[in-house]
């Protein structure tokens, strides 16, 4: 699948009372066509204005980074303040409004750019601004992607193989890869929302507060796992990291699919130390220091917990495991953000700090393949990233690095 070159956010936030009742409203649309590639609006409790005009323009990089990962990223917005302190030519003063700025530098792809547009150019932001106030909508909608897509990649993995001439240097590879061995192939989930999901405070593995899943997050689950019945047959097993949300997702699917369940301790999610259940924000004001070091290293563990290279070494030891237990077959595997980031950059054979391009969507499907090599090797294929099931509304999620 490819994506497009570069895109349009459109993003607007507001407050009824400043402060008061708040939302924002973004929207990720392809530059060339103008089609829309994403939606979104929800509510964020009582705020002001500019809270919920950076949250908008949160909203939208994040769109931009799970939908169009690699395209080149301009952002529209009717707000002078955000786009002149974005583009960093007005100071920031605002206490406020400090780690949101940070939090959008952080998701904008090098290269962003802010253009303000007048407001009569940016009604379909503030339109889902103003529909998830009046309680209308709530969370991320995308494209729909046909389903018979999604089961042929995962049931026929080779398919790209046949067939007169590839169509894509995607097409050759698969090709080549196919005359190496049956592939394993991971089907990988991340875990329905909790409550620190909706919060968007860090969660991390087995050693965290551990919360389960919300009604919302079994719901996410639930039409997931529905998405992926016609592919029963062909699963081996469910495969959940031990953590209590994924168990609990991969007990609904296991359920709809009628396939055992297992766990693998190496895809728990990173363990954030004593930042687990503090939000982006929270952890800013009382760790500013740790905060900047972890996020400009692989090395440097989370408050105190495990850092990218730690989670690295687990997930691809869990990986092994599971590559062995069930080669040349199809499984489910429920996990988190950090591992199937890990485990998507490590089939593409991209460096590690490719997982901070990358976000997922909660109750999210990615597609991995193994195909085995001489001496133990084995190469990768990526076929399916961050798809979600049509009609599945997803809210905003923790995994913002």
């Amino acid at each position: 699948m490819t994506g497009p070159r570069s895109v349009v956010v459109e993003a607007d936030g507001g407050s009824r009372g400043n402060p008061g009742p708040a939302a924002y409203g973004a929207v990720l649309k392809d530059a060339e066509t103008g089609a829309v590639i994403a939606e979104d609006g929800t509510t964020i409790g009582r705020a002001t204005n500019n809270v919920a005009e950076y949250s908008g323009l949160i909203a939208g990089l994040r769109l931009a980074v799970e939908h169009a990962p690699g395209a080149t990223v301009e952002v529209r917005m009717d707000s002078k303040l955000v786009v002149e302190q974005m583009s960093g030519r007005w100071k920031i003063k605002h206490p406020d409004m400090k780690p949101l700025a940070a939090e959008a530098a952080q998701l904008a792809p090098a290269g962003t750019t802010y253009t303000w547009v007048p407001r009569a150019r940016n009604s379909h932001a503030d339109r889902l601004a103003n529909e998830a106030l009046d309680g209308l909508r709530s969370g991320v909608t995308v494209a729909e992607l046909d389903e018979d897509s999604l089961i042929e990649e995962i049931q026929s993995p080779d398919a790209a193989a046949a067939g007169d001439a590839p169509a894509s240097i995607q097409s050759q590879t698969r090709g080549w890869s196919a005359g190496t061995g049956a592939p394993t192939t991971l089907v990988l989930v991340r875990h329905g929302v909790t409550a620190h999901t909706q919060a968007k405070r860090f969660s991390g593995g087995l050693a965290s507060a551990n919360p389960g899943l919300s009604d919302e997050g079994r719901a996410q689950v639930r039409t997931t796992a529905d998405w992926l019945a016609p592919l029963a047959a062909r699963i081996d097993a469910v495969v959940a990291s031990p953590v209590r949300r994924t168990r609990e997702s991969a007990e609904i699917v296991a359920e709809v699919l009628g396939r055992p369940l297992l766990e693998e301790p190496g895809f728990a999610e990173m363990e954030f130390g004593s930042w687990d259940g503090l939000t982006f924000a929270e952890v800013a004001e009382q760790d500013q220091a740790g905060l900047d070091a972890w996020l400009g290293s692989l090395d440097v563990p989370a408050g105190g917990g495990e850092s990218f290279r730690t989670v690295q070494e687990r997930v691809l030891a869990g990986l092994d495991r599971v590559l062995a237990a069930h080669a040349g077959r199809a499984i489910v595997v429920v996990s988190h953000v950090t591992p199937i980031k890990t485990l998507v950059a490590h089939a593409v054979d991209a460096p590690l700090d490719a997982v901070f391009r990358m976000e997922l969507t909660p109750a999210s499907v990615t597609v991995l393949s193994f195909y085995p090599e001489a001496e133990g090797g084995r190469r990768g294929s990526m076929r399916l990233f961050n798809a979600l099931p049509p009609g599945n509304g997803v809210v905003d999620e923790l995994g913002r690095w």
